[in-house]
């Protein structure tokens, strides 16, 4: 493996680590905000990656997507736990969104900062200044995706949590037994969006925005 092809290698795992590793902490965090101990008495607080990492997601699916020549890479950690009752109890409605959409928050505020230090390393002039440039630009590419799909409103993915959290505080409780009822088939669910054209349409925005942030 050429040099080069080891840098980007390392920057996208890199890349990758911080985004999902960061998503579940900040899940994780703003449930503490509202009194829920869970994660943190669990040690899921901590940046130390090791807690953190999934075999499957945070290693297998990434280094499967990225040799197999996939248009996408992404992955996820561990789940922090996160008990919605002592949210809701403290936070309500409001509560319960915010937790669902913190990691999402988190991609999207990492992509701009990434975004914001990108033109100022247009010209490396070491191979640290390449990595360093690389690490940067994968990162915005790798939170935007996460940050994206994500937002799918479909279990066990955030923007499903939030919708379903809403449709409690709202009393739309025929929205509540829809998502009760799919919950366990959301994986297959993900799977089908991901192998058919569906993506194509659900990911369009990954585009526009990676382009508006560079």
């Amino acid at each position: 493996m050429e040099t080069v092809e080891i840098l980007k290698v390392t920057a996208i795992i890199i890349a990758l680590a911080i985004a999902i590793i960061g998503h579940e902490i900040m899940h994780g965090w703003v449930a503490y905000k509202y009194g829920d101990n869970t994660a943190k008495s669990q040690g899921r607080l901590s940046i130390n990656p090791i807690v953190h990492i999934d075999p499957v997601g945070s290693i297998a699916v990434p280094a499967l997507l990225y040799f197999s020549g996939a248009p996408f890479l992404f992955g996820w950690a561990k789940p922090v736990p996160v008990y919605m009752p002592t949210v809701l109890k403290n936070g309500g409605t409001n509560g319960a969104v915010a937790v669902a959409l913190a990691g999402i928050t988190y991609n999207l505020a990492l992509a701009g900062i990434f975004a914001s230090i990108l033109p100022m390393l247009v010209e490396p002039k070491s191979m640290t200044e390449a990595f360093f440039t690389m690490l940067v630009f994968q990162s915005i590419i790798i939170n935007v995706l996460l940050a994206v799909f994500n937002l799918i409103p479909v279990p066990p993915l955030d923007g499903a949590n939030a919708v379903r959290y809403l449709a409690m505080g709202w009393r739309w409780d025929n929205i509540v037994k829809f998502y009760d009822k799919i919950y366990p088939y959301g994986m297959i669910f993900i799977i089908i969006i991901l192998v058919t054209p569906i993506k194509d349409f659900l990911f369009s925005p990954i585009s526009w925005i990676i382009q508006f942030l560079i």
